[in-house]
């Protein structure tokens, strides 16, 4: 069942990842059906194996997301990439993403207890468990469900209120993004507003502070001093002058690049800091393959703390090398053995140190930073291929398949770590975990390959009609100049690096920061507004029920993203689009009034949270 679900939504993620940009975690539906489909099944004690076919399945999404935001960049960039790369670039990155974060499992789940929100998984354990118990808790997660459910599937597939509030709604809001670009937006999902319930008001704080100094200084401090200029930082034909872009293209330009200096600058500073995990994680692998017969714990360890034996692990990595660089050598990726090497060393450090960072990320926020570190490994990659005489056209493909390799390793990792938590909090065997994740991942990259080849034919990924691939784009436009002797952005990622490095030294957690300076702001200023609820309801309380209706939030609202994926998929069209069309004031009739629906979702939430059951 785990396999099915595999297919199914690798299929759907990669549709709508190249349609609109959006990779939906996968591991909340599944669940999902996991619980409904063993309760129509009457099985009793079924926990443990919904666990194991979620954990299964939602290598979907993760696989996903490592091939769609590199490997379509290929065919944006007018070369070719056939199925066997797709299929090697995601398998053998997805395996290596899981190899690298076994040794932390510990860590991050057992030490770390307490520590970071973990909300997707929050999310996820909410769902199993009400689901396997029943009860007050169950009927509170399934009515929050279908209410956040049905409001993000109105949204998202009818349009009768605006995904996305905005200042420019206003007359005078409109002015101020135009003369200081100076805007701030807010999505109106239930989904992130209990996402940002989850996270708590601590973090949510954290990262709307990074948002704000990018949104409310760096952009009109920008305007203020270049809006007259052309800036063409990385050399890709931007005409337009400073001044004369809108708030939203000057944080897709530039601002966004500063985000990715600060993240890549924070996950380093942290790898320092875990230098000591990082040790002993190795020290015990070490120690592990060379003990006889490891069986990677000791005699007399828990069954839920009995990870693959670290000898396999090593055996494992060692393999997952070998063949990454056999991959490179004679897969056509690169053009001969040193280059491949070169490749390989850096796909192997880069996974490895930046393992952790994806890990953090996901604890914090439940979102993997994934596109910002590969736009850096991209960046890396192609100053390593050229000066080891590698670039053209055959440079920018051997560039995206490696950063193929590493985006999906690092997103794998991410999304285990999520697994790792589910099975701590409900008491799962781990290495059953570690062992089915590995076939999951190959269906996945299996599926994910034939889908890319379909889409392609069917829809291409240039001109009229095409896919739109925001982050293979993206990916395409950085690494196309530098391939052609262009260059990177590295004033701006400057300005990130010294962002992170002063958070550090007074002690704010940088890493959570510089994603929100990342992440656009309308996704972030919702995980305020539910980390604010998330405040209130908790000082009277009732925290834990809460929990549960964010969780139904999530939940309904992934679970409804899929319906909606497929029926735009299918071509069924019912969105009102007159009703979202601007009005001479600028602002669309359902923009005005996205505000109303809204507030009377928080307002359901802290009452649904605050009353008292029977």
């Amino acid at each position: 069942m785990g396999l099915l679900m595999t297919v199914l939504f690798s299929a759907a993620a990669a549709y709508l990842g190249l349609k609109v940009g959006q990779v939906f975690e996968a591991a909340i539906p599944i669940a999902i059906i996991a619980v409904g489909v063993t309760g129509v099944l009457g099985k009793r004690d079924s926990l443990s194996q919904n666990v194991i076919i979620q954990s299964i399945g939602a290598c979907s999404g993760v696989v996903v997301a490592g091939a769609i935001f590199t490997l379509p960049a290929i065919y944006i960039l007018g070369l070719d990439v056939n199925f066997w790369q797709m299929f090697l670039s995601s398998l053998l990155g997805g395996a290596l993403g899981i190899l690298f974060l076994i040794p932390f499992r510990k860590y991050f789940v057992q030490e770390m207890h307490g520590q970071y929100p973990f909300p997707e998984a929050t999310a996820t354990t909410q769902v199993l468990v009400s689901g396997e118990g029943g009860g007050s808790s169950a009927k509170t997660l399934v009515v929050a469900g279908l209410i956040g459910g049905l409001y993000d599937f109105i949204v998202s597939t009818f349009g009768a209120w605006a995904e996305t509030l905005s200042t420019t709604v206003m007359h005078w809001g409109q002015v101020v993004a135009d003369k200081a670009k100076l805007v701030l937006k807010l999505n109106t999902g239930a989904a992130v507003l209990g996402l940002g319930y989850i996270i708590g008001l601590k973090y949510s704080f954290i990262i709307c502070c990074g948002s704000f100094l990018v949104w409310l200084v760096i952009i009109p401090l920008m305007n203020l001093i270049w809006g007259g200029q052309v800036l063409d930082f990385m050399g890709t034909g931007i005409a337009t002058a400073v001044g004369q872009m809108a708030p939203e293209q000057i944080f897709k330009e530039y601002a966004r690049h500063i985000g990715i200096g600060g993240i890549a600058t924070a996950g380093i500073i942290g790898i320092i800091k875990s230098a000591g995990v990082i040790k002993s994680a190795v020290g015990l692998a070490v120690g592990e393959f060379n003990r006889k017969g490891g069986d990677g714990a000791a005699p007399a360890a828990e069954r839920t703390q009995q990870d693959l034996s670290m000898r396999t692990v090593i055996l494992g990595v060692t393999v997952a090398l070998l063949a990454i660089f056999a991959f490179f050598a004679f897969g056509g990726v690169v053009e001969n053995v040193w280059q491949a090497l070169v490749a390989l060393l850096i796909v192997a450090v880069i996974s490895f140190l930046f393992t952790t960072v994806a890990a953090n990320a996901i604890a914090i926020v439940g979102s993997n930073p994934v596109s910002g570190m590969t736009i850096m490994t991209l960046i890396i990659t192609a100053l390593v291929l050229v000066a080891v005489g590698l670039k053209g056209n055959a440079g920018m493909v051997a560039a995206m398949v490696i950063g193929g390799v590493v985006c999906t390793a690092l997103s794998t990792a991410g999304g285990l770590i999520t697994d790792f938590k589910i099975g701590y909090w409900i008491g799962t065997t781990p290495r059953k975990q570690e062992a089915w994740k590995f076939v999951g991942v190959a269906v996945a990259a299996a599926t994910v390959g034939g889908v890319m080849l379909v889409l392609n034919k069917t829809y291409g990924f240039t001109g009229e009609g095409a896919l739109v691939a925001p982050q293979a784009n993206a990916m395409a436009a950085v690494i196309q100049p530098m391939m052609n002797g262009g260059s990177a952005p590295w004033l701006l990622y400057g300005i990130g690096a010294l962002i992170a490095v002063l958070l550090t030294v007074f002690k704010v957690p940088a890493l959570a920061f510089c994603l929100g300076m990342f992440i656009p702001i309308d996704l972030n200023l919702p995980l305020l507004v539910g980390g604010a609820i998330a405040w209130f309801v908790g000082k009277r309380g009732a925290g834990e029920k809460g929990t549960l209706i964010a969780s139904g939030f999530i939940a309904g609202g992934a679970l409804m993203g899929v319906v909606s994926a497929i029926l735009k998929f299918a071509g069924v069209d019912w969105y009102l689009s007159s009703w979202n069309a601007p009005l001479a004031s600028g602002a669309s009739s359902a923009e005005m009034i996205a505000i109303v629906p809204f507030a009377l979702l928080c307002a359901y939430m802290i009452y649904a949270s605050l009353k008292k059951s029977k």
